[in-house]
C-alpha cells in the first residue's frame, strides 16, 4: 500500500509584480512528500526552488502571490490566515533559511532567539528554554554552548550562524523540516557533520525533510527522491539513485556534468607583492562585556603572515570559525588588528578611515551574505554604481549606466533587470550582483569571501571562469576564502589552511591537495571526497564528529 503524503502540492504558481511587469517564478508544479523521507529540490539560481517553499510557508514578499493548492496533512496552506499559519510554522513545519545573517535579529542574543519558538509553542519557562537551547547548540556543534548562548549574531562566523538557524528549526521536534541551502556557509567537515546529524535526527523523530540545494553531491548522499526545477517548472523527478544513474532530461545531465575545472598557473617569480600581512593578530572580546577578563578573549587571527603577489590567487580554507573571513577583513583594514599590513609597499597598519578611503577602490571585498550587503531600498543598477559615485564622482549618469550594463553582463545577469530590487532575485543572482559591484571599480586586490557559496554548480563554473578571465585581463590579485575545495582548487595557485586562527599548512595548490602533510588538512580533503551516504552513517558518526 502506497504511503500517504504529508505534503501534497498541486498546480502551484508563484508570481511577482515588478517594475518590469509580472515575473512568473513558479509555473504550475506538483510535488509530494511522504512521512520520514527526504525530498530534494534542485536547479539553478532563479529556478523557483526557494520561492516554492516560501509560498508554502506564507512567506512571499509583499509583491508576490501564490495560487494553486498545497495541503499539509489535509489542511490547505495557500490562502490560510496568518493566525492559523502560525499554529503550523515553527512547530509542525520549520524552515532553515539560506542567509542566516538576514534571518537572525542583530539586536538579540542567539539564545533568546532560539528560545522564542519553545516559549511560544510549548509554553516553556525562560529558564527551561535556556537549558534546552544550550542542548541544541551543543547538538549542532557550537563550541562552548553555555557561553555562546549569550553571543550576538555578529560575534559568530557564517557557519556558526547557520548552525544557530538549524538549532532554532529543530527546537520543537518538527514534523517536516524545509532546509533551504542549509550547508551553504559551512566548510566540508562541518557540512558532513550537520548532514549526518540531520539524518540521525530524522531517524529518531521520523520527520520529513524538503532539501533545497545546488550541490548535487549532497543530494546523491542525502535524498530519497529528487525534483529538478528549471525556469519555474519541474523538468524531471524520480528516485535519487535512478535519476543519478540515468538522467532523462538534458538539463539534468548538464547539472550532473557541471564542475569547476582547470588549474590556476603560478604568477611569475618576479611578480611584486601587492598586499602583505606580517604577524597579524585580531582579538575579540568574546561577548563578555566591558569588564570581561582575558579568559573571555577570542583570538580570531593569531600572528599570521601572508603575502599576495600581483596576479596571484591565495585560497584560504578551514573550518567555520577558523578565522578565514577575519583575516581577509584585517588585511583590508576593515578590522582593528595588531601587526603590520602593507599595500604596494606602503605601511597601512595605522591608516585611519580617512587615509584608507582613496585606497578602497583598489581593495575590494565581496561579502559572504550578499542579501545583507545589498540595500533593499536601492535598485541593483544603483547598488552596482554606488562605488562609482564615491570614487569617480565626475562620471555623468549615462556613463555610470553604461558601466553598470557592462558589469552586469560580465557576471551573467541581464542588464534589463537593473531596475529591480535585491529581494526580487535568487540568492545566487544576488551573489553575482555583489561581484559586479566590486568589479566595476577595476580593483587591484579583491578579497572574495565565499563568492560562490550560494551558487549552483553550473553557475559556479561560470563565475570561476569569469573571475579567472578578469584576473588574466587586469592582473588582479585574489584572496579567495571558501569551504568548497573543488572551487578553491580551480581558482587558487597557493593554499593557506587555517585552524583556530593559525596557519597549520600552506603551499602550492596541487601539493596541498595531492600530498597534505597535516592531519587537519587530510581530514578536510577526506570530508570533501567521502562518498558514503549520510543515511548509512551511524549515530556515533553524527554525534562523534562534532567536537
Amino acid at each position: 500500500m502506497t504511503q500517504e503524503s504529508i505534503l501534497s502540492v498541486r498546480d502551484l504558481h508563484v508570481e511577482f509584480e515588478t517594475n518590469d511587469g509580472m515575473v512568473h517564478a513558479v509555473r504550475g508544479i506538483d510535488l509530494d512528500v511522504k512521512p520520514g523521507e527526504t525530498v530534494a529540490i534542485v536547479g539553478e539560481s532563479g529556478s523557483g526552488k526557494s520561492q516554492t517553499t516560501m509560498a508554502l510557508m506564507g512567506l512571499l514578499a509583499s509583491n508576490g502571490r501564490a495560487r494553486g493548492s498545497a495541503t499539509y496533512r489535509g489542511q490547505e496552506l495557500i490562502g490560510l490566515s496568518e493566525r492559523k499559519l502560525n499554529r503550523i510554522r515553527g512547530e509542525k513545519i520549520t524552515m532553515i533559511f539560506q542567509e542566516p545573517m538576514t534571518s537572525l535579529d542583530p539586536l538579540y542574543r542567539i539564545g533568546r532567539q532560539i528560545a522564542e519558538p519553545l516559549v511560544h509553542h510549548r509554553g516553556m519557562s525562560r529558564k527551561a528554554a535556556r537549558e534546552r537551547v544550550i542542548e541544541l547548540l551543543e547538538l549542532v556543534g557550537i563550541p562552548d554552548p553555555a557561553r555562546r548562548v549569550d553571543a550576538y549574531p555578529h560575534e559568530l562566523s557564517g557557519g556558526q550562524r547557520q548552525r544557530v538557524m538549524i538549532a532554532m528549526a529543530l527546537a520543537n521536534d518538527p514534523d517536516m523540516l524545509i532546509a533551504d541551502e542549509p550547508t551553504t556557509a559551512l566548510d566540508v567537515t562541518i557540512q558532513a557533520q550537520i548532514l549526518a546529524l540531520l539524518a540521525e535526527l530524522q531517524r529518531k523523530l521520523g520527520m520529513a525533510i524538503v532539501f533545497i540545494t545546488h550541490d548535487l553531491g549532497i543530494v546523491r548522499r542525502f535524498a530519497d527522491r529528487v525534483y529538478v526545477m528549471r525556469h519555474g517548472e519541474v523538468v524531471e523527478e524520480g528516485e535519487t539513485s535512478a535519476l543519478f544513474a540515468a538522467p532523462g532530461h538534458p538539463y539534468t545531465k548538464m547539472l550532473l556534468a557541471a564542475e569547476p575545472t582547470g588549474r590556476k598557473a603560478q604568477p611569475p617569480r618576479e611578480a611584486p607583492i601587492l598586499l602583505e600581512g606580517r604577524d597579524v593578530e585580531v582579538v575579540f572580546g568574546g561577548g563578555g562585556g566591558w569588564f570581561s577578563g582575558p579568559e573571555a578573549e577570542i583570538r580570531a587571527v593569531d600572528r599570521i603572515s601572508v603575502a599576495l603577489h600581483k596576479g596571484q590567487t591565495i585560497g584560504v580554507v578551514g573550518e567555520s570559525g577558523s578565522g578565514k573571513s577575519t583575516l581577509g577583513r584585517a588585511l583590508l583594514r576593515l578590522l582593528p588588528s595588531e601587526g603590520t599590513v602593507r599595500f604596494e609597499g606602503a605601511d597601512i597598519s595605522a591608516a585611519d578611515k580617512r587615509a584608507m578611503r582613496p585606497m578602497r577602490k583598489e581593495l575590494q571585498l565581496v561579502f559572504q551574505d550578499p542579501f545583507g550587503s545589498l540595500s533593499p531600498r536601492m535598485t541593483i543598477g544603483q547598488v552596482v554604481t554606488e562605488g562609482l559615485k564615491v570614487h569617480e564622482p565626475q562620471l555623468p549618469a549615462r556613463e555610470r549606466d553604461r558601466r553598470a550594463i557592462e558589469a552586469l553582463e560580465e557576471v551573467g545577469l541581464d542588464p534589463a533587470m537593473r531596475n529591480r530590487y535585491p529581494h526580487e532575485f535568487s540568492g545566487g543572482q544576488r551573489q553575482r550582483i555583489a561581484i559586479a559591484r566590486a568589479m566595476i571599480l577595476k580593483p587591484k586586490v579583491v578579497v572574495l569571501d565565499e563568492p560562490t557559496s550560494a551558487l549552483d554548480r553550473s553557475v559556479q563554473k561560470q563565475i570561476v571562469d569569469l573571475l579567472r578571465d578578469l584576473q588574466k585581463a587586469h592582473d588582479l590579485s585574489y584572496l579567495f576564502i571558501s569551504h568548497d575545495l573543488a572551487v578553491v582548487r580551480a581558482m587558487a595557485d597557493h593554499i593557506v589552511v587555517m585552524k583556530q586562527g593559525r596557519i597549520v599548512e600552506e603551499g602550492p595548490t596541487d601539493a596541498i591537495f595531492d600530498h597534505p602533510r597535516e592531519a587537519y588538512t587530510q581530514a578536510l580533503m577526506a570530508a570533501a571526497i567521502d562518498g558514503t551516504p549520510f543515511r548509512q552513517q551511524t549515530g556515533a558518526f553524527a554525534a562523534g564528529l562534532i567536537d
